[in-house]
């Protein structure tokens, strides 16, 4: 995570630069989880390449979602 918002965050990936919407990142749905900070280091997948930057999502729903897809 290379900055944070008030809508999300931004991030950097494989020297690629990709964004998290706020709603994509755990804290949002559990109070249990810190909000993301600069410099934290997590799992995401891509929900939208053809995006400027990219889309992506730090849910696990999300990346069990992926990984399903991914096995097909």
């Amino acid at each position: 995570m290379t900055a944070v918002g008030f809508v999300g965050a931004q991030v950097e990936a494989d020297g690629r630069i990709g964004f998290i919407d706020q709603v994509k990142h755990p804290s949002w749905w559990d109070s249990e989880v810190p909000p993301p900070k600069a410099g934290d280091r997590f799992r995401a997948v891509v929900l939208d390449a053809s995006r400027e930057p990219v889309r992506l999502s730090a849910l696990e729903r999300d990346i069990a979602m992926a990984r399903r897809l991914h096995s097909r």
